[in-house]
């Protein structure tokens, strides 16, 4: 039962890393959580499946047209609410998101109503592997490889590309990066799209476990949130981690203490990390001095 649990966990754990990274490189640009990004990644995954099930067309297709929406998405976001607010601040910026996340959910109802969907996917969430006294079915397998190759793709792109580099400089010191000719609007916004587009993946993997809703994405979003406060919302190792460590503790809380109380586990170490480590796990503390 440990094994099996542990292993359920990971794969969990995966999609809430997804999610935390996605809202942690938005948060190292603007210092702002975008709590839209659930109904973003959710209404992402009802673009691939219109164009799956609705228009027939390839799931190749459908997932890359889904990614291509999300980019989409977080670019309209940032350019046309965020960049345009007056006299910004980290309370307002929240409220944006806030109120693009409840637009969104009520777009989503509006087109698809609350009936749940089955999303078709390659991998089989039926067939499993053995092992030992635990099993694994394909499609969790798929989900724990896909986000382990997205974030050394991740790490590669922070590292080795000048886009990459030029985002580090930005979600550094936004003036400074300016002033050595950095184009830090078109910066901001390539992070939009690029965190949108992860959140999509993260969806577009949950949606054939669960059901295709407008609903999809509310507990993961929440989840992921609580993983990157964990982890720390400065680092996307630590976000990463905090992801795989939530979805084993709750997994863990679940099968041996209770399991009603499973979903209270994550907004149980929000408030513990806040209160006893506030810049998260694996993030080291800065403390501003005016």
């Amino acid at each position: 039962m440990f094994l099996q649990l542990v292993i359920s966990g990971i794969s969990f754990g995966s999609l809430y890393a997804l999610v935390a990274l996605a809202m942690v490189i938005i948060y190292k640009t603007s210092e702002v959580p975008n709590f839209g990004q659930g109904e973003m990644s959710m209404l992402s995954t009802f673009v691939a499946y219109a164009l799956l099930v609705t228009h027939s067309h390839s799931f190749i297709f459908s997932f890359i047209g889904a990614l291509l929406f999300a980019a989409a998405l977080g670019i309209f976001l940032e350019f046309v609410f965020l960049r345009r607010a007056k006299d910004p601040n980290i309370l307002s910026l929240i409220l944006i998101t806030l109120g693009f996340q409840m637009m969104l959910y009520g777009l989503a109802s509006w087109k698809w109503g609350a009936d749940q969907r089955d999303l078709p996917f390659p991998v089989s969430d039926f067939d499993v592997i053995n092992l030992g006294t635990a099993v694994i079915s394909y499609l969790n397998i798929a989900t724990i490889l896909i986000t382990l190759v997205l974030m050394f793709m991740l790490f590669l792109f922070f590292k080795y590309t000048k886009v990459g580099i030029a985002m580090k400089a930005t979600q550094q010191n936004v003036m400074a990066a300016r002033i050595n000719g950095i184009r830090t609007n078109r910066i901001l916004s390539l992070t939009w799209a690029m965190s949108s587009m992860i959140g999509a993946v993260a969806g577009i993997l949950l949606a054939p476990i669960a059901t295709l809703d407008p609903n999809l994405m509310l507990d993961p979003l929440l989840k992921g949130f609580a993983a990157a406060v964990l982890g720390g919302m400065t680092t996307l190792v630590g976000a990463a981690l905090g992801g795989y460590m939530l979805g084993v503790i709750e997994n863990l809380f679940g099968g041996y203490i209770s399991l009603e109380f499973k979903s209270v586990v994550a907004f149980g170490i929000i408030v513990l990390v806040l209160c006893f480590k506030p810049s998260g796990l694996f993030a080291k503390h800065y403390v501003r001095k005016v």
